[in-house]
């Protein structure tokens, strides 16, 4: 195999999905302090004198402690190239999260053990669903009182609907967490406490059949539970089975504690062995091989501002297919235009490093003059391909937008045109109305506070947001209606995209069926068509 093969298979992109305090963002940290990218873990909590977690690089996520962009990390381990997309957890950003596992391979979904599946998991399961990507299950948090066991992985298989099978097995839980017990080895691991954030800390391996050495290290209490949870497993559990995690039907089930780095290398390492190589694609044509000679990628998500320094703008790309480099031209499917791509970066977290080559499966930064959206396509000019749309989840609450100082207009438009383009709210005009009028419509209310905290500190504009009664939204699908002469019902309101394209707004459900019976032919789509 040569070397251009061999380094797309060594290639392992994988998103982290979990419920908000999980301990995602932790155990992300961990996973980099294994690939020697960070010498002390930094904890996200609130305190004044905490460090900020690696991947939380936006001010207000340094402020409050949560994860509310998408982060890109890459870093190498054990022979392994990873790359790490860590997702939101809270649910106002699953729109965030659903574009990061269009780019990922497969999905680490990390579940509290004293909580088990909540509602977010499943909400982000289901995505992870409707694409049949292969999920690994890390049960976090042993550290502190847990659910039992059996409970937690029925929890999983009722909740999500895949079957699960432990790779390990927790001995205890808070003070009495000992450590795991390896089922394909037949021994157990214990640990000591890392709870400084290292990766230094004394482990033993102890056989199963050696009943006088565990009941010395666990004590016969928790010896003889453990051999009755074992006997229990095996003749339950399901048998492991590569092909059927791979189909996304089996998730495999590893247990730990991130934040006293007890489980994680364990789980790393058995994660790599069992997670593919980057996998192929769907394009309007077809599937598109990674190994194939062509340079193809598609974009998943536009920043603006990661760095104050820098005051750019990257398009972050999913390379899918051949071999990136720098000095060569690529053609943008969308627009037609042949270029070479500006300032290509490889990121870690607010971090970046400039790359001169990159293959299938890694994720790039490049410098965005404003002319990529999401879901567009880059790829070698002499093979055009064009990888499938995202599509764009319609926005549950709405609120008028008021500027108040009318000077700053020009910074005013500028910020909430390219926070739009990076998916994160959708903006509306009143059809006829000037720009004064703006509309944005957002998936999570928290988005509204993202937006007036970035509005004020990346472009020094202080905005009122007037909450709006509208829930439903529908886009006009006829090409030739004059939507000025649609009869409605009194709470329906007519705006316009970003894109220019008409839509209508509703208080109420049974107003859309009305309006579509008053207007002959009228067409309405809860998602735009890109």
């Amino acid at each position: 195999m040569g070397t251009f093969d061999k380094e797309i298979d060594r290639r392992r992109t994988f998103a982290i999905i979990s419920h908000p305090d999980a301990g995602k963002t932790t155990l992300t940290e961990k996973f980099l302090l294994y690939g020697g990218q960070i010498n002390l873990a930094g904890s996200v909590k609130g305190k004044a004198t905490a460090r900020h977690a690696v991947s939380d690089w936006m001010e207000i996520e340094k402020q409050r402690g949560i994860s509310v962009t998408s982060s890109v990390l890459q870093f190498e381990y054990d022979g392994y190239c990873i790359n790490i997309l860590d997702t939101p957890g809270h649910q106002d950003f699953s729109e965030d999260t659903y574009r990061t596992l269009m780019a990922a391979d497969s999905a680490v979904m990390v579940i509290d053990a004293s909580k088990g599946v909540e509602a977010q998991t499943r909400k982000l399961f289901k995505v992870c669903g409707m694409r049949g990507i292969p999920i690994f299950t890390f049960i976090n948090k042993l550290d502190r009182d847990a659910r039992d066991t059996f409970e937690l992985l029925d929890d999983i298989e009722k909740e999500l609907g895949i079957a699960t099978c432990p790779v390990n097995w927790p001995i205890g839980s808070g003070k009495k967490f000992k450590g795991v017990y390896d089922r394909e080895s037949r021994s157990i691991v214990t640990y000591s406490d890392t709870q400084k954030g290292t990766k230094e800390g004394e482990t033993k391996v102890i056989s199963i059949d050696d009943e006088a050495a565990m009941d010395a290290e666990i004590g016969d209490e928790a010896t003889e539970k453990l051999l009755m949870e074992i006997e229990l497993l095996d003749g339950a559990s399901e048998e492991f089975d590569i092909d059927a995690v791979r189909a996304g039907k089996l998730t495999p089930v590893f247990f730990g504690s991130a934040l006293t780095n007890f489980g994680v290398e364990i789980f790393l390492k058995h994660f790599l062995e069992m997670a593919t190589t980057p996998l192929p694609r769907q394009t309007a044509d077809g599937l598109v091989d990674p190994h194939s000679d062509d340079f193809s990628a598609f974009v998943f998500k536009i920043q603006a501002n990661m760095n104050k320094a820098h005051r750019d703008r990257l398009a972050f790309m999913r390379i899918c297919s051949g071999k990136f480099n720098a000095d060569e031209e690529v053609c943008h499917v969308q627009s037609g235009k042949v270029m070479r791509l500006s300032q290509p970066q490889q990121i870690m977290a607010d971090e970046r490093k400039i790359l001169s080559e990159a293959y299938a499966g890694d994720i790039i930064g490049v410098f965005d003059p404003g002319i990529f959206s999401i879901g567009d396509t880059v790829c070698a000019p002499r093979k055009k391909v064009t990888y499938e749309g995202i599509p764009t989840f319609a926005p549950e609450h709405f609120a008028r937008v008021r500027q108040m100082d009318t000077m700053k207009r020009k910074q005013f438009v500028k910020g909430i045109n390219q926070i739009a383009q990076e998916g994160a709210i959708q903006i509306f005009q009143e059809l006829n109305s000037g720009l004064e009028e703006i509309i944005v419509g957002v998936v999570g209310v928290l988005q509204f506070d993202v937006l007036k905290f970035r509005l004020e500190n990346e472009y020094n504009v202080e905005i009122r947001l007037e909450p709006l009664p509208y829930e439903h939204i529908r886009w006009i699908e006829n090409k030739d209606i004059d939507v000025a002469k649609l009869t409605g019902t009194s709470d329906m309101k007519k705006v316009t995209d970003l894109k220019g394209r008409p839509l209508l707004l509703f208080i109420n459900s049974w107003s859309i069926q009305m309006t579509i019976d008053r207007n002959k032919g009228l067409e309405l789509s809860e998602f735009a068509r890109n």
